[in-house]
C-alpha cells in the first residue's frame, strides 16, 4: 500500500545522490601507455589470464585499459604475512567479494634469499601461484618488489646477508646494483608470465622504490632510479612504473631521472597516513597545488596513493593505541574515518586507491622489524583471523560503485557549494552530468543543514566526524534517479530485470526520487517501505535496517524493464554481491560471503559461506529456477521481483570444540653457559673490520652477528680467558632491535639479565637500534686463576629498517665490545646463532637456541624423557627452558574456523616465549611488556583435522618468577563453508 503524500512527506527528508551510467569503451590505446582522452562509459571486464593483449594507458583523470576508464581499488596484502598458500585464496576472495578490484603485494627480498645468489620461490614463498591465485580470482594486482620495501619487516625488506657487505644500499653504489639486480632478475622471470598487457595475468602496474626520499637532489639517486627503471624494462616488464612518494613531497615525479626515452610509462604516486584527530586533507584538486600538494606534483598523470591508511601499525608495549592493541586501531580507525578520509579522496580525483591494510596478517618468525611486534593486524577490515569487520561496509560500498558505475573516473571540481558546518566537494562529470556531493562533518556534533543541489535544497543530517556522499542524475538502467538521501551501492541489469542498491547508517530514513513520465506500478516487498507519486517523480523511502533489507519493485512508468530497489543500513550491504558470469550477472543476498557463481542452464550454482541467519535470495539470468549452494541442490521460491529465495534449512556454523591443552613436558636449556660446552665448532670471533654503521672497537675484536653469517633469531657467545682474580664488574656493549635482551654467565653462574626498555609515545616509538651497556658485578667467589669462560645470549631483534637510505639496515646486533673492571683480561671469543636454513620454512623462522639447532620445536621430536609439568609455572631461574605437547583437532570439514593460542599470566612477571606450532615459528611472546596475548595459528599450519606439536621456548630472569601461566586455544571466527586448506608441510626431525 502507498504511504499517503502527507505522511511520506512528514516521515523523509532529502538528499542527494546519483550518478549516469552510459556511453561506450572506446578502441584500445595505440600503445601500451600512450595518455589519450576517453569518454565514460563500461569500465573494463574484471581482468583474467585469458591470452588477449591488453593496454594500459592513462590521462589526468584515471587509468585507461584498453581505452576504458579504470577506477583503481586496492587492498593490501603481503603474501609472506599469512603462510598458508590455500589461504591466500580464502583472503583474495573476501577483497573481490567486498568490491576490491585490485590486489597490492609486497615481495620482501629477504624472504626469499638465505644467502647471496640463492632465491627460493616455493612453498610458502611461491610467487608464481599467488599471481595465478589473484588472476584466477578475478582481481588486478600491483606489484611490488623493492628491492626496498619497509613495511615494518626484518631490514626493510633486505636480506640479512646485504648487512654484512660492501656497499651502500639505495643508491648507484655498483656493489649494491649487482646485488639488485640478481633479485630482480628473479622476481621478474615470475612476473613478466603474469603481465595483464601480455595476457597472461593480471599484474597491471609495478613498482620500482618505495618511499625513497633519499639522494633524491644527488647524482646517486638520480642514477639509482634510472638503473632500476632500465633493468626492470629490460626484463621484459611492459606495465606501467611508479614509485611510492613518502608524504607528498613531488620526489620522483614524471621526468625526474633518465627513462632511457621511455616516456608516458611511469607514474606518480604518493602515501598517506593521517590521524584520526585530523581532518582529511585535500591532496588533489581542491588542494593548495604545487609539487608538495600531493596528486598536483604530476598534473599529466592521474591521482595516485599506493598506500592510504587502512588503519595502523603497533609498537612493542602498545604505545599508539593505550596498550589496548588492534582492537583500538580499528576503533579509532573505523567506517567514519574510511568515509571521511576516503571520500576526500575520491573528491579530489584519486581515482588509484590502495588501502595499507587490507588484511595484515601476522610477521611470524624473525619477519618483524625491531618497531612491531609479532601480530600485523594493523586494525584492517579483515582482521588478522581472517575475518571481515563492520569497517569493511564503506570499503564494499565504494568498490562495487567504482566497478559499476563509471561517471566517477572521470570528475571535475564543480562550482563551490557553502553549507554552515559542513565541508562540501562539489564535482560533475563533464560527459554524463552527473553531480557528486561530499559532504563532511568533522565537528563532534551531528550537522543538519540544507544542501543546494541542481535538483533543489536536499535537507540532509551528516553525523560527527563521519561524511556522506550525494549526487544528482544517476541512471539506474533505463530510469533516472533525482536524488537519494542513501547512498547507492551498485546498478546492474539481472536477467530481465536492473538491480539498484543503496545503503546508509541503520535507522537513516532513506528517500530516492525517480523520474517516471508516467505513472508505474510499485509493489513494495517488505512492509518498512512507502512510496507516493507525484508530478512525474515516484518517491519511495523506507527506514534502513530495522528488518534487514527492504526490497521494492518498480514495474512500468515509461519503461519495459523491471526495477528492483534494494535499500540497506551498512551491515546488510555487505550481504549484497554482484558476480559477472558468462551467462550474465548475478546479485546474491544473505550469505556472509559469496565466493563464486556460476550459471548452468536453470541452475545458478553458488559457493561461499553462511553464518547463523542462513537465507539466500538471488536475481540472475532469465530461466534460473534452481539454486545450488556449496554443491548442494537447495528449495527456493520465485518471489514477486523475480528472485530465488531460499526456503529450506541451510547449514548452520556447527559448534567448534577446541581442546584444553594439557600434557606438558619441560626441559632446560643453556648449556652453553656450562665451563665445559664444547664450543670448538662455533665461529671463531677473529675479524677485525665490518661494513657494519656500528664503529668496530679499538683492537677488535669484530663481535656482531652478522658479519658471522649469523642474522635472525638468537645469537650465544662464549669468551675464554684465564684469570679472574681481579675482576669485579663485566660491562657488556650491545646493540639490538626494540625489546632487546641480553643473559650473562661466568663458569655457568648468573651474572644477571639486561632489558631493553619498553618504547615510549613520544621519542622512541619508532627507535630501531637500540644500544646499551649491561654491567654485571663478579661476586667474590666466582674470581679465581685458571680457565674461565664468559657466556652470553643476546636475543637481537632484528635488523633495522632503512628508511631514509643511510644503511641504518646495517647497524650491529649482538654484542659490540666487552670490558673489565680490576683486571683486563684476554678474551678468545666464539659465537653462534641459527644453522642452515629450514629448507620448507625459509630463513627466517629458526634463530640460535639449543633448543632450536638440536630440532626441539620439530614434530616427531622424542620428548618422552622430558619432566612431565602442568600450567601454571612459578619458577625462577636464568635462562632458557622447553615445553611441548600435543593436541588434536576435529573441525568438521564444511567449517572455516580460525584458532589461536592464547597466553595469560600476571603481568609483573618477566619472561618471553617463542611459540613454535608444528616447528612453525609463530611469533614472539613477551608476558610484562605486551600488548599481544593472542596468537593466530593459521590453517595449514594449524591441522584443524589431526595431530598438532606445540612447543614454547621460555626465556626467563632472576628478578621475577616466570611461567607460563594459562595456555589456551581460542577460536577466533568460524563459518559454515571456506575453502579446502592442503596442508603446509612440517616436517620434523
Amino acid at each position: 500500500m502507498a504511504l499517503s503524500r502527507r505522511t511520506f512527506s512528514a516521515l523523509t527528508g532529502c538528499a542527494a545522490l546519483g550518478f549516469a551510467m552510459g556511453g561506450s569503451g572506446g578502441p584500445g590505446a595505440p600503445s601500451a601507455f600512450a595518455a589519450r582522452s576517453a569518454p565514460t562509459g563500461p569500465p573494463p571486464a574484471p581482468p583474467r589470464a585469458d591470452g588477449r593483449r591488453h593496454t594500459i594507458g592513462y590521462d589526468p583523470y584515471s587509468l585507461l585499459v584498453d581505452g576504458r576508464r579504470l577506477v583503481v581499488w586496492s587492498g593490501e596484502l603481503h603474501p609472506f604475512r599469512l603462510p598458508s598458500p590455500s589461504l591466500w585464496r580464502d583472503v583474495l576472495q573476501k577483497m573481490r567479494a567486498h568490491g576490491f578490484n585490485t590486489v597490492s603485494v609486497y615481495v620482501s627480498w629477504n624472504y626469499h634469499s638465505p644467502a647471496p645468489g640463492t632465491f627460493d620461490f616455493s612453498g610458502v614463498r611461491d610467487l608464481d601461484l599467488f599471481l595465478r591465485t589473484a588472476a584466477e580470482t578475478g582481481l588486478y594486482v600491483i606489484l611490488r618488489p623493492g628491492p626496498y620495501i619497509n613495511a615494518e619487516v626484518d631490514g626493510g625488506g633486505f636480506p640479512g646477508w646485504l648487512t654484512a657487505t660492501k656497499g651502500t644500499a639505495r643508491t648507484a653504489d655498483p656493489t649494491y646494483l649487482g646485488h639488485v639486480d640478481a633479485w630482480l632478475t628473479q622476481v621478474d622471470r615470475i612476473v613478466r608470465r603474469h603481465l595483464y598487457t601480455q595476457g597472461r595475468g593480471t599484474v597491471l602496474l609495478y613498482q620500482l622504490e618505495n618511499e625513497y626520499d633519499s639522494h633524491v637532489t644527488e647524482a646517486t639517486g638520480r642514477a639509482y632510479m634510472s638503473h632500476l627503471y632500465k633493468k626492470v624494462r629490460a626484463d621484459g616488464i611492459d606495465v606501467p612504473l611508479f614509485h611510492n612518494d613518502k608524504g607528498r613531497n613531488g620526489y620522483w615525479v614524471p621526468g625526474s631521472f633518465d627513462t632511457g626515452g621511455e616516456e608516458g610509462g611511469y607514474l606518480y604516486g604518493f602515501d598517506g597516513y593521517p590521524s584520526p584527530s585530523q581532518n582529511p586533507p585535500d591532496w588533489g584538486k581542491f588542494g593548495p597545488g604545487g609539487s608538495k600538494g600531493g596528486a598536483s606534483a604530476s598534473p599529466s598523470t592521474p591521482g595516485f596513493v599506493p598506500e592510504f591508511g587502512g588503519g595502523w601499525f603497533d609498537p612493542w608495549g602498545g604505545a599508539w593505541f593505550d596498550g589496548k592493541g588492534y582492537p583500538e586501531a580499528r576503533r579509532t580507525r573505523d567506517s567514519a574515518y574510511e568515509r571521511r578520509f576516503y571520500l576526500t579522496n575520491l573528491a579530489n580525483g584519486l581515482t588509484l586507491h590502495n588501502v595499507y591494510m587490507t588484511f595484515g596478517g601476522t610477521s611470524w618468525g624473525w619477519l618483524p622489524a625491531p618497531v612491531v611486534y609479532t601480530s600485523y593486524d594493523y586494525g584492517a577490515a579483515i582482521d588478522e583471523a581472517r575475518n571481515v569487520t563492520a569497517k569493511m561496509a564503506p570499503m564494499h560500498q565504494l568498490g562495487h560503485l567504482f566497478q559499476r558505475v563509471p561517471d566517477f573516473a572521470r570528475l571535475d571540481r564543480a562550482a563551490d557549494v557553502k553549507v554552515p558546518g559542513l565541508k562540501v566537494y562539489h564535482l560533475a562529470n563533464p560527459d554524463t552530468g552527473a553531480r557528486v556531493y561530499v559532504t563532511r562533518n568533522d565537528g563532534t556534533e551531528p550537522v543538519t543543514a540544507e544542501l543546494p543541489t541542481n535538483a533543489g535544497k536536499l535537507r540532509i543530517t551528516v553525523p560527527a566526524r563521519d561524511a556522506r556522499m550525494l549526487a544528482t542524475g544517476l541512471r539506474l538502467g533505463s530510469r533516472t534517479m533525482k536524488y537519494s538521501t542513501a547512498q547507492p551501492v551498485m546498478c546492474v541489469t539481472a536477467g530481465k530485470r536492473d538491480v539498484a542498491v543503496f545503503a546508509g547508517r541503520r535507522g537513516d530514513l532513506a528517500e530516492l526520487v525517480l523520474d517516471c513520465p508516467q505513472e508505474p506500478n510499485v509493489t513494495r516487498l517488505d512492509p518498512e517501505a512507502g512510496w507516493a507519486y507525484e508530478g512525474g517523480e515516484l518517491h519511495v523511502g523506507a527506514p534502513l535496517g530495522e528488518a534487514g533489507l527492504s526490497r521494492v519493485l518498480v514495474t512500468g512508468g515509461g519503461t519495459e524493464t523491471p526495477l528492483v530497489l534494494l535499500l540497506a543500513d551498512d551491515a546488510t550491504s555487505m550481504r549484497i554481491f554482484p558476480h559477472d558470469t558468462p551467462s550474465g550477472t548475478v546479485v546474491v543476498y544473505g550469505p556472509t560471503l559469496l565466493r563464486h557463481a556460476e550459471v548452468h542452464g536453470s541452475e545458478v550454482r553458488l559457493t561461499g559461506d553462511l553464518d547463523d541467519d542462513p537465507v539466500i535470495e538471488v536475481w540472475g539470468p532469465r530461466g534460473v529456477d534452481t539454486l545450488v549452494w556449496n554443491g548442494r541442490r537447495v528449495p527456493v521460491r520465485v518471489t514477486l521481483s523475480g528472485s530465488l529465495m531460499t526456503t529450506g534449512t541451510l547449514p548452520r556454523v556447527p559448534e567448534v570444540r577446541l581442546p584444553e591443552l594439557t600434557g606438558w613436558r619441560a626441559r632446560t636449556e643453556n648449556p652453553e653457559a656450562g665451563p665445559n660446552f664444547d664450543d670448538s665448532r662455533w665461529r671463531k670471533a677473529d675479524r677485525t673490520s665490518s661494513y657494519s654503521t656500528t664503529p668496530v672497537p679499538e683492537g677488535g675484536p669484530v663481535l656482531f652477528a652478522d658479519d658471522y653469517g649469523f642474522h635472525y633469531g638468537d645469537v650465544w657467545y662464549r669468551g675464554a680467558f684465564s684469570g679472574s682474580t681481579g675482576i669485579e664488574e663485566v660491562k657488556l656493549a650491545y646493540s639490538s632491535g626494540t625489546q632487546g635482551l641480553l643473559m650473562a654467565w661466568l663458569d655457568g653462574e648468573p651474572l644477571g639479565t639486561h632489558r631493553l626498555p619498553v618504547p615510549d609515545k613520544t621519542t622512541t616509538i619508532r627507535k630501531g637500534t637500540w644500544e646499551a651497556t649491561a654491567t654485571f658485578p663478579v661476586r667474590p667467589e666466582l674470581r679465581s686463576p685458571g680457565r674461565h669462560v664468559l657466556s652470553v645470549l643476546v636475543r637481537r631483534m632484528q635488523h633495522d629498517q632503512d628508511g631514509k637510505g643511510d644503511d641504518t639496515h646495517k647497524a650491529a646486533r649482538g654484542l659490540t665490545s666487552v670490558s673489565f673492571t680490576g683486571a683486563a683480561p684476554e678474551v678468545s671469543w666464539r659465537l653462534q646463532g641459527e644453522r642452515a636454513v629450514d629448507p620448507v620454512r625459509g630463513p627466517l623462522n629458526n634463530g640460535g637456541l639449543y633448543g632450536e639447532r638440536e630440532g626441539w620445536h620439530l614434530p616427531g621430536f622424542p620428548d618422552r624423557e622430558w619432566e612431565p609439568v602442568t600450567f601454571p609455572r612459578e619458577e625462577r631461574r636464568q635462562g632458557v627452558t622447553w615445553y611441548r605437547t600435543s593436541f588434536r583437532l576435529s573441525v568438521p570439514g564444511d567449517v572455516d574456523a580460525s584458532v589461536g593460542l592464547r597466553l595469560e599470566d600476571d603481568p609483573y612477571r618477566a619472561y618471553r616465549a617463542q611459540i613454535f606450532l608444528n616447528g612453525w615459528n609463530m611469533g614472539q611472546y613477551i608476558n610484562n611488556v605486551g600488548p599481544q596475548h593472542t596468537f593466530v595459528l593459521p590453517n595449514g599450519i594449524l591441522r584443524t583435522r589431526g595431530t598438532n606439536t606445540l612447543a614454547l621456548a621460555v626465556l626467563s630472569e632472576f628478578t621475577t618468577l616466570s611461567g607460563p601461566g594459562k595456555v589456551s586455544l581460542t577460536l577466533l571466527g568460524a563459518a559454515a563453508g571456506g575453502l579446502p586448506v592442503t596442508p603446509v608441510p612440517s616436517p620434523g626431525r
